[in-house]
């Protein structure tokens, strides 16, 4: 069994910063590729970020490039968003994800997620 727990998430200003974690039961969480997606009502849930096992490649949706960095301490089996110069457009339930090849930019890449995280930014 595969359990991913999201927190950090909140309200805050826009231009300002949040940081969310998210934290992978189990022992294998070093061989797992994990990404963030964001979803807002009416809309697909949408690939944010990712990176591979061993944290070395990232990968980014355009729309956050230069504001938001993955990384990924595997001796805590967490992996964490740093979203910074946020924008109100950025408000969504944001979701972790995890998966057992390499990254992949659709949900169908990802059997094990968390049940998600609120970010609101007001404008």
């Amino acid at each position: 069994q595969v359990q991913l727990v999201e927190s950090g998430g909140g309200l805050v200003q826009a231009g300002g910063s949040l940081r969310l974690s998210c934290t992978v039961s189990g022992r294998t969480f070093a061989t797992y590729a994990m990404a963030w997606f964001r979803q807002v009502p009416g809309k697909e849930r949408e690939f944010v970020t990712g990176t591979n096992w061993s944290g070395r490649r990232t990968y980014y949706a355009d729309s956050v490039k230069g504001r938001f960095t993955i990384s990924r301490d595997n001796a805590k089996n967490t992996v964490y968003l740093q979203m910074n110069s946020l924008k109100p457009e950025d408000t969504a339930v944001y979701y972790c994800a995890a998966g057992q090849t390499g990254v992949g930019y659709t949900l169908h890449d990802y059997p094990y997620w968390g049940q998600g995280t609120q970010v609101t930014v007001s404008s």
